[in-house]
Parts: C-alpha cells; sequence; structure tokens
C-alpha cells in the first residue's frame, strides 16, 4: 500500500526569548492535512443532493409507518399468515359434499338457524374491534434517534443531514441500500443495548489496549489501538480466554467508540468523525486466533453501524506480515477505503504521525510532546516551533532570562535524531562561567523527545546546540516558557 505524504504548511514567526539563528524558526501551525468532504448542502452534487432527499423521504414514511424497525416485515408476516389461513378455511369448506351442507340445513330448525347467525355477526363484530383496538393501541415513535440527534426529518434537527450522509456514502448514495443500513443499525442498538452502554460497568480493562488520546491538525479526536498487549500471555487469556470473555472484549470495544462518538459534533461544517492509529509493534494477530477472530468481528460491527467515523487509517509499525495480507485484501477494497489508509514503517512512524497529528498532541513514546497527566504546557502557551538544520551545520536555540529566579522549561526533539545536542546557561556578565545543563551527547536514531527545566541564579540566556554531521538534513521541533518567581 502507498504511503500517501501531505505537505504540511508553515508560517514562519518571530518567537520572543529566541535570539536569531541561521535559519528563523517556524511555528506549526494546525493546518489541513487532507480533505473530507463536505456536509453542507451547498456543496454536494446534484445527484448527492437529489438522493439525500429522497433518503429523508422515505425515511420520514418508514418512521411515520412504525416500519422503520422492522415492524413492516412483522405486519407482512401477520398478514401473510391470516390470508394463507384463510386460504385453508375456504379450501376445507369446498371439500364438503354439498349433499351434507344441504342436510344440516333442513335439519336445523329456523331458531337454531337465527341463533348462529346472530353468534357469527358477535364474533366479527369482535374481532373488528380488537383489530380496531391494536391499531389504536400501536403508536408512532416520532423522537427515535441516533447519536443524539432525531431521525424524523420534519423535525429538522440540525445533524440530521451528517448522519444520512454517511450512511449513503458507505452505500455509494444508493437510498435503498443506506435505508436498509440505517435500519439495521438501528435494530442492532435496540437488541444490544448500545444505548446505554456507556452506563454499563465493564468488568474487563483494556485501557492499554486502546484509548482516546488529543486530536489531528484537523480537530479529530484520535483512537490509538495497541495490539502489541496482546503478546502478554497473561492479558491474552483474561481477553480472549473464554467465549464470554471474547463478548466482553466487544463489548469494550464499542463503548470505546461510543465514547469517542460523544466527542464529535453533527453540524454541517463540525468534526464528525475520528482518526485511527493502529500501532502493529510486536502485534500476535497471526499467531493469535482467539485474536484474529474478535478483531474481525470488532471490524465487522464497527463498519456495519459506524459508516464514515473514519476520517483517516494510519497502521504504524507494519510487521512484513502485514504487506502480505493487504496484498491479498487490497483488490477487494473500494477505491475510496484504500485512500483513507496511510502506512508507516518502524523508521517513518514519528515522521508520517507529525504530519496529521501536531507535536503538543502526539504522545511521547511515538515522538511528540505530549505527556499523561503533564501540567507544564497549557493548550493556549508553549507553541511548538520548527527550525530545519541542514547537513553539515549546527544551529543554536537561545532563551533570554534576564531576570533571576526565572525558572525555564523546554521540549525539543529531531526526527531521526543521530545528531550531537548539549544545553548550556551563558550569564550576561562576562565575568561569570558558562554553566553545563546537559554537556554535549550523542544521540541515536531512537532518542526519544527531550524535556528538562533550569533555574538561573543570575541573568543570562539558554543556549541549545545541534550540530548535524550526517549528510541528511534533519527536522527540529521545540517548544519553551519561561516562569519568574514572581509570577
Amino acid at each position: 500500500m502507498t504511503v500517501e505524504v501531505v505537505k504540511v504548511e508553515e508560517e514562519t514567526q518571530k518567537v520572543d526569548g529566541v535570539a536569531a539563528t541561521k535559519e528563523e524558526p517556524k511555528t506549526v501551525t494546525k493546518c489541513s492535512s487532507y480533505k473530507e468532504e463536505s456536509n453542507f448542502l451547498s456543496d454536494l452534487k446534484e445527484f448527492e443532493r437529489k438522493a439525500l432527499n429522497e433518503f429523508k423521504a422515505k425515511l420520514e414514511e418508514a418512521i411515520l409507518g412504525n416500519s422503520l424497525l422492522n415492524k413492516e416485515e412483522e405486519t407482512i408476516k401477520k398478514n401473510e399468515k391470516a390470508a394463507a389461513g384463510g386460504v385453508v378455511e375456504k379450501e376445507k369448506e369446498a371439500e364438503k359434499p354439498v349433499d351434507e351442507e344441504a342436510e344440516k340445513e333442513e335439519d336445523k330448525n329456523p331458531k337454531e338457524q337465527i341463533a348462529q347467525e346472530v353468534e357469527k355477526e358477535a364474533e366479527k363484530e369482535e374481532e373488528k374491534n380488537e383489530a380496531e383496538g391494536e391499531e389504536k393501541c400501536v403508536e408512532v415513535d416520532k423522537d427515535i434517534a441516533l447519536w443524539g440527534v432525531p431521525l424524523l426529518p420534519s423535525k429538522g434537527a440540525e445533524g440530521i443531514d451528517v448522519i444520512l450522509l454517511k450512511f449513503l456514502r458507505a452505500r455509494e448514495f444508493k437510498v435503498n441500500d443506506a435505508l436498509e443500513m440505517l435500519k439495521n443499525t438501528l435494530q442492532w442498538r435496540k437488541g444490544n443495548n448500545i444505548d446505554s452502554i456507556l452506563d454499563e460497568d465493564l468488568e474487563v480493562d483494556l485501557s492499554s489496549a486502546a484509548y482516546m488520546n488529543g486530536v489531528d491538525r484537523e480537530g479529530h479526536p484520535v483512537c490509538y489501538n495497541i495490539y502489541g498487549v496482546f503478546e502478554s500471555d497473561e492479558l491474552y487469556q483474561k481477553t480472549f480466554g473464554t467465549e464470554e470473555k471474547r463478548g466482553q472484549f466487544l463489548r469494550w470495544r464499542l463503548r470505546l467508540m461510543e465514547q469517542g462518538i460523544q466527542k464529535l459534533d453533527f453540524k454541517p461544517g463540525g468534526i464528525s468523525s475520528l482518526l485511527q492509529i493502529n500501532d502493529l509493534k510486536n502485534a500476535p494477530v497471526l499467531a493469535k486466533k482467539e485474536l484474529r477472530v474478535a478483531t474481525k468481528q470488532a471490524v465487522d460491527l464497527l463498519q456495519n453501524n459506524y459508516p464514515e467515523f473514519v476520517a483517516r487509517n494510519i497502521i504504524i509499525n507494519a510487521p512484513f506480515w502485514y504487506y502480505a495480507l493487504n496484498a491479498l485484501i487490497s483488490p477487494f477494497l473500494t477505491q475510496r477505503t484504500k485512500s483513507k489508509f496511510v502506512v508507516a514503517r518502524p523508521a517513518k512512524v514519528t515522521e508520517i504521525l507529525l504530519k496529521y497529528i501536531p507535536a503538543e498532541e502526539l504522545p511521547v513514546q511515538y515522538g511528540g510532546f505530549k505527556r499523561e497527566n503533564d501540567f507544564e504546557f497549557s493548550k493556549e502557551g508553549g507553541a511548538v516551533s520548527e527550525i530545519t538544520l541542514k547537513a553539515g551545520s549546527t544551529e543554536t536555540i537561545e532563551i533570554q532570562a534576564p531576570e533571576i529566579g526565572t525558572t525555564i522549561t523546554w521540549d525539543l526533539t529531531v526526527l531521526g535524531w543521530e545528531v550531537s545536542y548539549k544545553e548550556e546557561f551563558v550569564p550576561t556578565d562576562e565575568g561569570s562561567y558558562t554553566i553545563i545543563v546537559q554537556k554535549r551527547k550523542k544521540m541515536g536514531s531512537h532518542e526519544g523527545p527531550i524535556r528538562n527545566t533550569f533555574k538561573n541564579n543570575e541573568a543570562g540566556k539558554l543556549v541549545l546546540t545541534i550540530d548535524n554531521a550526517s549528510s541528511k538534513k534533519k527536522r527540529v521541533l521545540y517548544r519553551y516558557k519561561t516562569k519568574n518567581f514572581s509570577s
């Protein structure tokens, strides 16, 4: 599968407190890394608008006709059964000899005949009243909703177009197929109590296997799926050891999806889909049958009941067997599905992820600056800047600290590393000694981002030096904040 590379637009800005370097740092901005289809009516093609209007009309009819939740099929079956019963009765009556019927009629006296006719009329009236009573008991549910959005088109809910377009796009704008998919989803949700799944207290805890964390450059919530955790036999048996446990796993995964949907906005122009990261490092997928089967079941449930909820699917740390498997299934995937996949080999994981997720939102284990329960940097402060380190060159980043007692905290990473790096504090007073904060160190390709803090006892500046002796240019990302003792 081809790895899609999307250029990240950047704006060159001066950052307060950083002296001029050989190249001015650039602020890494949240810009468009890929474009989804618009959900605004004005942006839809003519055939798409026509399909949406037809879908709404059929949905309105289905809801008002009480047939959305498979009630129409039940009614048809009852009618067929009643019709079949009537045919049988007629056939039986036809089989009775005419003479026998005539004899019986002759044997009856007028009083008996009148009594029987009155009884028959009473039975007919009773059946009619029962049928009318049943019709009155069947109330139309006009409050049917999906993910908090009322589905009755005439209610004019703001998010209904976005929801219906998901089903239409999943079925290539074939209205009848989209309506059938919606019916199946609603029936499945009702039969499995999905609307109350967020309130369930599931026994299984798989927070290390999949979790929501941060947003991408477009604002899509990011879901990380970590398959390598199931290399542990203990966790594997706790999760997939029995059929009941496998069922709990599927329910837990569905609940995680519903939690992600709580973060979405179904208004036109809102963020209505997720970014999926699938980490296959040490994944035992081919070797573990139960995991393979459970994963397929989860994927099927998500595809059938959560259409168009994945904006992009990024596969990282893909092992050799993934490429073989992909070669087999790729011919059966639609171009639309294929276009959502990006594959990153181990050496390119951070580089690819940073194309879609800003460094401040990317977890530190994947080369970003986001740390668990980290309160050093707020979303409003500590913007990430970037400089390009040319082959065979040296760059310095200077952070001014003119006041005594200033605490400086900084994050820094070099994509691919393979550079030399040092940190030192240079006092303003030429008579003072330079303080070595971090002596020069060769940074290997597997180094993670650096986080450090320094508090000065005299005015000066912090100098970060990166020396690139390699023949390849490097990307340096960094951010910092200063805090004075008086603040």
